[in-house]
This record gives structure tokens, C-alpha cells and sequence, in this order.
């Protein structure tokens, strides 16, 4: 006979296994969804483009947002991050980045979404380089799954210009 250690020991062991296994079949349940986001952003005014007094350059921005994300929802997914940033070149750095909005989506009857809004975030670089200058809206979302690992992905908006002169 066995006794009640040994037992409570093999059904522990027999339930962390089972549970560790369902745990593995749900991340790789999410391998097999191919998801297909889209997203469109129109700039819809420069309300002002200024040189700081410390000589750096500042930008504000009334945009439209639209996103639909939904396909980014599987019944492993806790939530979405999702953010916008402006990228662009300089001299200096191949690539800038800054955060223009952000905003976190819970489920999947939130994943479409229209914003009528201004930059959320300071859309400010360090120096004289973006009057005049192209960049790329580019929306960046990180997929936060119930177990498994963190997946992220991005859609690339390009062909958006500032002005050449201050406002």
C-alpha cells in the first residue's frame, strides 16, 4: 500500500503536468491565427509648428484615427496595446520615433475604433530637422495573451510631410 503522501504526491504531480501541457496548447494555439489589422490615420491640420526657445522644433496635430484590430483577438487574449508613432530621418539618427497616442484595447468589441484627436504626446525633436521634413505614421500594437508569449507587429503609414516654415 501507498501512503497518503506518496498519493497526494503523484496527483500534484499528475495536475501540474496537465495543467502545464493545456497551458502549451494554448500559446501555440495562437501560431495558427493569422491575423489581417488595418489601420488609416489622416492628418487633418498643423495647429502649430514651433521653435522652442531652447532651439528645439515642436509639432501639434488634430488627426483622424481609425483602426480595426478585431482579427488580433483570439480566446487567449487579455488585452492589446496599441500606439501611434511619427518615425522619421535625421543627420544625426537613422531612425526617430515618438509616441504620438496610445491606448489599450480589453477585448474585441473595442478593436474598431474611430479617434478624432490631437497628439497625445509631445511630438518634439531635439534640434532644427523637421521643417520641411517626410515621416511615416506608423501604429505598433503589442498582443497581451491570458498565457504564452507577447507578440507584436506594425502597420507603416507613410508619405506625410511637415511644413517648411514656422507657425
Amino acid at each position: 500500500m501507498h501512503s497518503f503522501g506518496y498519493r497526494a504526491n503523484a496527483l500534484l504531480t499528475l495536475a501540474i503536468t496537465l495543467l502545464a501541457l493545456m497551458c502549451a496548447m494554448a500559446s501555440f494555439s495562437d501560431n495558427i491565427n493569422s491575423p489581417s489589422p488595418s489601420a488609416h490615420v489622416q492628418v487633418l491640420n498643423i495647429n502649430w509648428f514651433q521653435k522652442q526657445p531652447n532651439g528645439n522644433d515642436e509639432v501639434s496635430m488634430t488627426m483622424n484615427i481609425s483602426a480595426d484590430l478585431q482579427s488580433l483577438f483570439t480566446w487567449n487574449t487579455k488585452q492589446v496595446f496599441v500606439f501611434l508613432a511619427a518615425e522619421y530621418e535625421t543627420p544625426k539618427n537613422s531612425l526617430n520615433q515618438i509616441s504620438l497616442w496610445d491606448g489599450i484595447i480589453p477585448s474585441k468589441e473595442h478593436a474598431k475604433f474611430w479617434i478624432h484627436t490631437s497628439n497625445k504626446y509631445r511630438f518634439i525633436d531635439q534640434g532644427r530637422n523637421l521643417r520641411g521634413k517626410e515621416f511615416n505614421l506608423t501604429m505598433h500594437w503589442h498582443v497581451m495573451p491570458k498565457t504564452g508569449k507577447m507578440s507584436e507587429d506594425k502597420i507603416v503609414m507613410p508619405g506625410y510631410r511637415l511644413p517648411e516654415e514656422y507657425r
